[in-house]
């Protein structure tokens, strides 16, 4: 099983109003496929986390990044996993208001300060990581 965390920029303006019909559409999509996960978005920037069946991830991350919704479309985690990190999520989706941004470990608007993953260690990686951690404690499936 494979789980992949990627961060990405919208393409165009995308309103607070749009994002359950993408919920649902991401939802359905992920039911059908077997893949769960967490969605964040805030100011024009998606960071995703995915799920499931290797080929079946790694073709939805081909699908997402020629989606003329995204742009620069950045992998920054990719794990082997034994157990799925959101069993019950097809999509949890979190909406974090400005205000509780410093509350949330490794929250970032963007990741664009994180390098590519090259370090077997995975300091590069500890925010996505430790923001992973924190959504897992959170209620299954937020929104």
């Amino acid at each position: 099983m494979l789980s992949i965390v990627y961060s990405s920029s919208a393409s165009e303006s995308f309103s607070e109003a749009s994002l359950p019909d993408l919920l649902v559409q991401s939802r359905e999509n992920n039911a059908r496929l077997g893949l769960t996960g967490l969605l964040l978005y805030r100011d024009g920037h998606f960071l995703q986390l995915l799920e499931g069946d290797d080929d079946i991830v790694r073709d939805r991350i081909d699908v997402i990044t020629h989606d003329a919704r995204h742009q620069h479309v950045r992998i920054l985690l990719e794990d082997a996993i034994d157990a799925r990190q959101f069993p019950d999520w097809t999509m949890g989706y979190g909406a974090i208001a400005p205000s509780d941004v410093d509350s949330v470990p490794g929250y970032r608007a963007t990741f664009e300060d994180i390098s590519a993953i090259t370090d077997a260690s995975g300091s590069s990686t500890a925010a996505p990581r430790e923001l992973v951690r924190w959504f897992q404690t959170q209620p299954s499936g937020l929104l």
